[in-house]
């Protein structure tokens, strides 16, 4: 049960929290490489389990909740600087909404399934929507840390900022609608039987 995949995910965890406090306390650079580094444990969990066939039922269950929580907070804290807010079309509530309503919705899709013995599991536009969004809050951390009272970032920076963004929102979007439309099939196939 606690093999060293489901360490790493405790590990995500806990840098998560370490990470929040990071950022709130306005340390941005080093938020940025606590964010890479936690959500690099993500993908490392994910091949060690697969490769020494260690994927557990508390990992199945560890592993999306500790991604939930370090992308969504992390998303959560930016949109609370108000840096951040007057970025010309950078992060915005509304997008924070669209990728917590997201994770919400298909969590709740995957547990009413796999309850009923659905395999659910996670699809190819899921796992580059976490890409996405691991990019956006990382360059959003970056721009922040370029940030200072007497300068502002350089536009190029700017410009991977909305760019990584506007990318991270329509791919989560998309993503969206392609586990819904997955789970509507699979209802319809699970009422016919």
């Amino acid at each position: 049960m606690f093999n060293l995949p489901n360490q790493l995910t405790f590990l995500r965890l806990i840098l998560s929290l370490i990470l929040f406090g990071f950022v709130a306390a306005g340390f941005y650079l080093t938020s940025m490489v606590l964010f890479i580094v936690a959500a690099s444990t993500d993908w490392l969990d994910g091949y060690l389990a697969r490769r020494y066939g260690q994927v557990t039922t508390l990992g199945r269950i560890l592993d999306p909740f500790a991604d939930k929580v370090i992308v969504c907070g992390t998303f959560v804290f930016l949109v609370a600087i108000p840096v951040v807010s007057r970025v010309p079309w950078g992060l915005r509530a509304w997008m924070v909404v669209v990728v917590v309503g997201r994770e919400l919705l298909v969590t709740a899709l995957r547990s009413f399934l796999e309850e009923r013995g659905v395999n659910f599991s996670a699809k190819m536009s899921g796992k580059l929507k976490m890409v996405l969004q691991c990019l956006a809050a990382g360059t959003c951390l970056f721009y922040l840390s370029y940030h200072h009272p007497l300068s502002e970032a350089p536009v190029w920076c700017w410009w991977l900022l909305v760019g990584s963004v506007w990318s991270a929102v329509a791919m989560t979007i998309y993503s969206g609608v392609i586990y819904v439309d997955a789970a509507l099939r699979l209802l319809r196939q699970f009422g016919r039987q």
